[in-house]
């Protein structure tokens, strides 16, 4: 595809596209013909390139994970750029997810969507795909909880109730207000503390 230019393909609906499930997927991986290297996630039976990592997309990861990891102690497992299995054909990798406690750590399978408490996107140039493609595709799977850290503007907006492709319960946080994930009560992050 050229930019923001639509596949030629999809011109022609009656030419079928060949999609991929994730034990394809996997199996390219084992293969060679993706690597570590390839920042990719599968959405709907698609490999997706993953937008770079930048500085202070990369400082709020952290600066996310070292404040939820001291508060959460045994309530949630912190889960960091990890996969997780929404469909057989899409497995995004969220920034970062807080997980019902398993005694494995998911060492037997990915979390699914009934697994997550909380998923957070970091977007600065990735706004776009983050609200477009990957927010529906949470709420279309039931994740109870989104945040999307928008850089650019300075906020956290937070996403909660899903119904179908959207999510019901919709609110802005700012630099002034605290968070509190609604399955985990009593935790609590200010959000200038999430944006440095």
């Amino acid at each position: 595809m050229d930019g923001d230019r639509p596949s030629l393909l999809e011109r022609v609906p009656e030419v079928r596209r060949h999609r991929l499930d994730v034990h394809e997927y996997y199996r390219m991986a084992e293969a060679g013909i993706l690597t570590r290297e390839d920042r990719v996630e599968l959405i709907e039976g698609e490999i997706v390139d993953m937008v770079p990592i930048g500085s202070p997309h990369g400082g709020t990861v952290n600066a996310l994970n070292y404040r939820l990891t001291r508060q959460v102690g045994d309530a949630a497992t912190v889960s960091v750029q990890g996969p997780l299995r929404l469909s057989d054909v899409s497995e995004p990798q969220p920034d970062l997810m807080l997980l019902k406690p398993r005694p494995d750590f998911y060492r037997s399978g990915h979390p699914t969507a009934a697994d997550v408490l909380l998923l957070v996107e970091v977007a600065q140039s990735s706004l776009a795909y983050d609200r477009k493609v990957k927010l529906p595709l949470y709420a279309r799977h039931g994740v109870p909880e989104v945040w999307i850290v928008n850089l650019g503007e300075g906020v956290v907006e937070v996403h909660r109730t899903p119904k179908d492709e959207t999510y019901q319960d919709a609110t802005t946080a700012g630099r002034g207000d605290t968070l509190e994930p609604a399955l985990l009560p009593g935790l609590r992050i200010a959000v200038a503390e999430v944006l440095g």
